[in-house]
């Protein structure tokens, strides 16, 4: 099999893992990147304050979002974006929370992705004081770019595991995960649906 996946990164709106507002997905295939892509999204009714330390970090406001297609409307593009792929993301665990917790908020049923996260696969793969994105992004050799973008921070991602996976030799995600000791992480069920 080939190097195969979906990177993909959310900011939020707060604290809720509900309360995307923003998405970036970048489908590798063969090890190179293919296809972009990055939209806004209204954060689900009940998720959709922006407090003041998200909005610092990513600079999305309110505002932004008023126009952008909600998560029901958002989500078959996302889905289809995505395909059957693993989703790889830095600290996974995060960015597959959201994508679940936001659809349970909205009564839709996520699909079973599995993930690999981007962050494992750094700490394994080189020698840094930190592995904050941006310090693993440029060990990979992808560095300035606009960190909390999530295109940007998808795109970083991405190419964390393309490059751990050429300097290991291993040709899927699978056989990456397994050279490294890590994870690819089975899905977990959709958290039960929020009564309104």
């Amino acid at each position: 099999m080939p190097l195969d996946f979906t990177a993909i990164d959310f900011e939020t709106a707060n604290s809720s893992p509900a309360s995307a507002c923003s998405v970036g997905l970048v489908r590798v295939r063969g090890g190179e990147v293919v296809a972009v892509a990055g939209w806004l999204i209204r954060p689900p009714a009940g998720h959709d304050d922006f407090q003041e330390w998200n909005v610092r970090i990513h600079g999305i406001r309110p505002e932004d979002v008023s126009g952008a297609a909600t998560w029901p409307e958002q989500f078959d593009r996302l889905c289809a974006f995505a395909g059957a792929d693993v989703l790889v993301a830095h600290n996974a665990g995060f960015d597959l929370n959201v994508l679940r917790r936001a659809s349970a908020a909205t009564g839709l049923d996520c699909p079973p992705y599995r993930s690999l996260c981007s962050l494992q696969v750094a700490r394994k793969t080189y020698q840094l004081d930190s592995y904050r994105l941006p310090k693993a992004a440029a060990a990979a050799g992808f560095a300035e770019f606009s960190h909390h973008d999530a295109l940007a921070d998808a795109r970083a991602c991405a190419q964390i595991v393309i490059d751990a996976a050429r300097r290991v030799g291993a040709a899927d995600v699978e056989t990456l995960a397994s050279a490294l000791g890590v994870r690819v992480t089975e899905p977990v069920t959709t958290p039960e649906r929020a009564v309104a």
